[in-house]
């Protein structure tokens, strides 16, 4: 049985998908194989993608369904049951299934494996900043919404999931067309805890033609409405959401759609948010367009700005 397989969903990622699947050759653990579905893209990814003649690679065509459906296609056609997911623009370390390959090792008994992750935007590398407590030397069980009220400890490039998780919570929901990863995250979160390593093991990159920043919609967006029912037990989710919710009313004024902010906003606990994330709430869109260019201008020269954490 293989270790890992390395699910990859493509849609127009000519210039990047090339570089991501090398990145999974140049692994030290190579016992793997990489099940690639292309969403029907109209630029030239197929052809990039069958540049590489390595037997691991499995490939496959589908009309163009969205990104939950082609990551539901390549995680069912999968043969392992590690399910390693990874982005077509994204980039491993050549150690990353090395170090998840350990993970598997030290926790037999757990379901949901992650690694710590650097963030590449505006040409610039920072690394992601988690809300646990004690960042240990090494890898260490935690909650999911306890260890992610600051950037998520999972993420669609740095994480291995059991396949019987699958069977267990479902899959993405492809009703969701952007934010289905936290969805998918959220119903794991309510059932298991995540082995989490601090050792950064992979690059992420945000770009402004990316699916998270290209749909400015509210309702193709996450809305987190099935989990409420747990939140009243379960602090550590009601604090995640309420942040979440936060992000969607920040993006409703940028937006001008007053209904969205009112309905997120109404939901929001006040005490879970930071003293800058309710000033920025009570700010314009105006103001708030001018400080996601400024956030952007300091990237650019290497400086991180949480402006709207």
């Amino acid at each position: 049985m293989l270790k890992f397989s390395v699910v990859i969903a493509v849609f127009n990622k000519e210039k990047y998908i090339g570089d991501t699947i090398k990145s999974v050759l140049a692994q030290t653990v190579t016992d793997f194989e990489i099940v690639i579905v292309n969403d029907g893209s109209t630029d030239n990814s197929e052809a990039e993608i069958l540049k590489f003649k390595d037997p691991r690679i499995r490939y496959f065509l589908q009309d163009n369904q969205g990104a939950a459906a082609a990551r539901n296609a390549a995680i069912e056609k999968a043969k392992s049951e590690n399910i390693a997911l990874l982005d077509a623009d994204d980039y491993w370390y050549p150690f990353y299934l090395e170090e998840q390959n350990r993970l598997l090792k030290k926790f037999p008994s757990q379901y949901i494996f992650a690694t710590a992750a650097e963030i590449k935007r505006n040409g610039k590398k920072f690394q992601n900043s988690y809300s646990i407590k004690t960042i240990e030397k090494d890898a260490a069980l935690v909650d999911y919404f306890e260890a992610s009220q600051l950037d998520s400890v999972l993420h669609s490039s740095s994480v291995v999931i059991k396949r019987n998780v699958f069977d267990e919570v479902g899959g993405y929901n492809p009703k969701i067309i952007s934010g289905e990863d936290t969805d998918l995250y959220v119903r794991i979160g309510l059932k298991y805890k995540v082995v989490f390593s601090p050792k950064v093991c992979v690059t992420y990159v945000i770009r402004k033609s990316g699916l998270f920043n290209s749909v400015r919609k509210l309702d193709e967006k996450a809305n987190f409405e099935a989990y409420e029912i747990f939140e009243k037990d379960n602090p550590t989710l009601k604090k995640f959401l309420d942040l979440n919710r936060y992000s969607l009313c920040i993006l409703a004024k940028m937006e001008s759609d007053k209904a969205a902010f009112q309905k997120n906003f109404s939901k929001i606990n006040p005490e879970n948010l930071s003293k800058r994330q309710r000033f920025l709430l009570r700010q314009n869109k105006t103001i708030l367009k001018h400080l996601s260019k400024m956030k952007n201008n300091l990237e650019k020269l290497g400086l991180r700005l949480g402006t709207f954490k």
